[in-house]
């Protein structure tokens, strides 16, 4: 692993059967180990009995299942940006208390693994879920990060739907005004238009990930989106969504975060989220362009610096 890597600590909860499993487990524990990924779950124990449906690990035999199956779950907690939920499901069974630690880790946003696709569980996975363990550990060791999500072309509205379900009371979205300056009177500024506001135009930027910094998620976002590699600037506005701005969700808290992103060049790689992009001084984007609300709010306050 490259040394500016290093520091990244990668850690892990191992799921499955322990019933069915639990050597296959007890081997990948040992492999992710090898690797240099902290397994926080199960220790490298032994199983000694079961009790109503659950296998319990040594010292574990006088504790109620119940309290066991959420300690368990506590080291969700624990895994930090760079965790990740690694479920051992042979032929695609995954059995009870597995299929309850996986609703449990999709809908506090935790990056699931899985041995083979579910079968027993109508989990939606996304198309880069599948690893196996060796795989997975290499892939982490050569690249210094998780997989990224791939989703096929005919399931990114099931894909957003599920995202959808999976958001906390408030959401944090990093958005950045794109700055491009090629020594002219005016700096030229980049808006995409996208379906999500209704054709208008907005500024690049996305939902903050669990655990991720507001920059990190905002240079994430610029290169995901456009392709530009982005250097974070000035902070601009912090503020609650504009009441009637068209994208609202009733129950969540929007908050948006924006900053200025200076950029070196203009060549834009749009991907699915937007269908057209356009560079134009701040003031002529205010004048002539339908600007869906969050996005005007603070392109006035950059305009008006």
């Amino acid at each position: 692993m490259r040394n500016n890597r290093r520091e990244k600590q990668f850690r892990c909860i191992l799921h499955g059967s322990f019933r069915k499993y639990f050597s296959a487990i007890r081997e990948v524990h040992r492999l992710f180990t090898e690797a240099g990924i902290e397994v926080l779950a199960p220790r490298a124990a032994n199983t000694v009995s079961e009790k109503r449906g659950f296998v319990l690990l040594e010292g574990e035999e006088e504790k109620d299942p119940r309290l066991v199956e959420l300690l368990y779950l506590q080291h969700l907690k624990r895994l930090g940006e760079s965790g990740f939920s690694y479920f051992i499901n042979p032929e695609g069974y995954l059995g009870k208390s597995a299929s309850y630690e996986l609703g449990i880790a999709q809908t506090t946003n935790i990056r699931c693994f899985f041995t083979d696709h579910p079968e027993d569980h109508p989990a939606y996975i996304h198309k880069n879920a599948v690893w196996e363990p060796g795989n997975l550990a290499a892939f982490i060791q050569e690249h210094g990060g998780l997989p990224e999500p791939k989703v096929k072309p005919n399931e990114r509205e099931i894909h957003r739907l599920w995202e959808n379900l999976m958001v906390p009371g408030s959401v944090v979205a990093a958005g950045g005004i794109v700055e491009y300056d090629a020594g002219k009177q005016e700096k030229e500024i980049l808006l995409v238009r996208t379906h999500k506001w209704g054709g208008r135009y907005s500024i690049v930027g996305g939902k903050v990930r669990r655990n991720e910094r507001l920059a990190d998620a905002l240079v994430r976002e610029v290169r995901e989106e456009t392709g530009l590699a982005a250097k974070v600037g000035e902070h601009l506005s912090t503020f609650d969504q504009i009441k009637d701005s068209g994208y609202y969700l009733s129950g969540i808290q929007h908050i948006f975060v924006d900053h200025v992103v200076r950029v070196a060049s203009k060549r834009v790689r749009l991907n699915e989220e937007a269908q057209d992009c356009v560079w134009v001084p701040a003031r002529i984007a205010l004048r002539d362009f339908p600007i869906e609300p969050n996005a005007a709010h603070t392109l006035q306050i950059y305009a008006n610096r």
